[in-house]
């Protein structure tokens, strides 16, 4: 069997390193604060994240990131986005002809690059090498077993299916897709309209607040994704509007935490600080605001959300600026 390497132990990339050992490969998972690798490795749980599950005998915790990708054929990257170049840059040489997954959502604010591009651009690895596994699975829920289905997509249509059989599970279903651009795409900015969902929720908008939120957002991603080279179907799919809602409505939701906390007068600060793990969203806001402009692609709600995080505009300013822009077709595209 594979030796798997999971690069970050925090909620989601610990259910998966549990995952897969379960499947019965050798899994090393790497914890970049070393208390808390010792911690783990202890006390075979992750109680800082996933209290309730309990680690296999063939999963060990390491805060030693050499040891990690050096013992691993398949490496997966489940840092926070704006971490990733950094953490791969100390071990960039040991990665260049691994296998890597990429389970991380979100876009780098510096480069606009989405995360294959930023492990490719870090470490030379070939794009073949490369997928990115991402769909509507909260590690909360995937943690107890219940049904979910995610996609693993890479322009090598073998590795999308290599990874398929590696993380397909009774409960775990792996669809492939040969539309990394897509995938990645739909992944980061769905949580910028989180975060919109979370402010309506938080000014008690309602039910057709929402649902007009949620359609209208797919719309920006997909209009942005199809300029980035995105095949447009894959927004309709599980790594579009499947996540797009699960990160919408879910009370795990980072996410739509931050909005609604925002909607309720708390500052971005305030948020963030009481927070023990990162709402990917705010870092993509600023970097979709970027993208959109460069690629000159309207993104009316991406826009305002920019506003309301980064321009202390009101979450009421932003509605009324939204619901009386001039009048169009929904056909527009």
């Amino acid at each position: 069997m594979k030796k798997i390497s999971v690069i970050g132990m925090g909620s989601w990339g610990t259910t998966l390193a549990i995952l897969l050992a379960e499947k019965g490969f050798s899994v090393t998972g790497w914890e970049w604060i070393k208390e808390r690798a010792l911690k783990m490795q202890e006390d075979r749980i992750n109680k800082f994240f996933l209290p309730d599950c309990a680690f296999p005998e063939n999963l060990i915790v390491t805060n030693s990131l050499n040891e990690t990708v050096s013992s691993g054929d398949i490496i997966v990257i489940a840092v926070p986005s704006q971490f990733v170049r950094n953490t791969i840059s100390k071990a960039k040489s040991k990665l260049t002809h691994k296998y890597i997954v990429s389970v991380t959502k979100g876009l780098e604010i510096d480069t606009l690059m989405r995360m294959s591009q930023v492990i490719i651009d870090e470490t030379s690895a070939p794009p073949e090498n490369i997928a990115a596994l991402s769909g509507p699975t909260h590690a909360e829920e995937v943690s107890k077993k219940l049904p979910a289905a995610i996609v693993a997509a890479s322009i090598n249509e073998d590795f999308a299916n290599e990874i398929q059989k590696v993380f397909m599970t009774d409960y775990f279903r792996v669809y492939t897709s040969s539309d990394i651009v897509g995938v990645e795409l739909g992944a980061s900015l769905k949580n910028v309209i989180a975060i919109g969902a979370g402010i309506a929720d938080g000014m008690n908008l309602g039910d057709n607040s929402k649902a007009a939120l949620i359609t209208r957002g797919l719309r920006e991603i997909t209009r942005l994704g199809v300029k980035c080279g995105a095949n447009p179907h894959t927004f309709s799919g599980i790594s579009g509007i499947g996540d797009l809602v699960v990160t919408c409505e879910s009370k795990y939701s980072r996410n739509r935490f931050v909005g609604e906390q925002l909607a309720k007068g708390k500052t971005l600060r305030e948020i963030t600080e009481s927070m023990e793990m990162i709402a990917e969203g705010i870092k993509t806001t600023q970097a979709a605001y970027k993208l959109s402009r460069k690629m000159n692609v309207e993104m009316p709600i991406t826009n305002e959300i920019y506003n309301i995080l980064f321009n202390n505009i009101s979450p009421q300013i932003g509605l009324k600026r939204l619901m009386t822009r001039s009048a169009k077709s929904e056909d527009e595209f």
